[in-house]
This record gives structure tokens, C-alpha cells and sequence, in this order.
């Protein structure tokens, strides 16, 4: 009976950190993966520094190939982290942090 119980907890416990990564809070706001540009700026206002990336190929399941440009946003320092928010395409695509 215990071991089902904590076989779950351990699941759980180990999809928090995937969950957290998803989304940014600003503000009283959260942004999500796939937002865009100007709702990020919009809910979290100007960022401490924009990063031109560069740019990555995309190949369409046509076999049409395109490429995105690639941007990052620094937030922070908030409570000793800096947020890195990576854009593809003008469209939310990960969130990180570090200390």
C-alpha cells in the first residue's frame, strides 16, 4: 500500500522541475512558451539585455526549409537569479535560469 503512494510522489516530484520551466513570472503576470515578443514586453516590460543569437533552420513537413531568428532576454537579477527567455521566431520557445 506504502510503496504505490511513493512511487507517485517520486513522479510528481520529478515533473515539478518540467512544469516550472514552462512558464515566467513578471510582475503579477506569467508568460508562457509560445507567447510572443511583444506580449513578453508588454507583461514583463524591457529586459536587462537583448541577445541577437542568430539564426536556426527549420524544415516544414513539406521538406521546405526556412530560417527563424533567435533572440534572448535576460531578466533579473530577481532574488539572486537571472532569467534567460530564448526566442525563435519572435515566439517564446524556452526559459532558463542561474544564479
Amino acid at each position: 500500500m506504502l510503496r504505490p503512494i511513493l512511487c507517485i510522489l517520486l513522479l510528481l516530484g520529478l515533473s515539478a522541475p518540467a512544469l516550472a520551466s514552462s512558464t515566467y513570472r513578471c510582475n503579477s503576470q506569467l508568460v508562457s512558451l509560445g507567447a510572443d515578443s511583444y506580449e513578453v514586453r508588454s507583461k514583463c516590460g524591457e529586459p536587462v539585455s537583448e541577445d541577437e543569437l542568430g539564426f536556426k533552420r527549420v524544415i516544414n513537413q513539406y521538406g521546405h526549409s526556412h530560417e527563424l531568428r533567435v533572440t534572448e532576454w535576460v531578466y533579473g537579477p530577481k532574488g539572486g537569479m537571472y532569467y534567460f527567455l530564448r526566442f525563435e521566431g519572435g515566439n517564446l520557445a524556452k526559459i532558463s535560469s542561474s544564479r
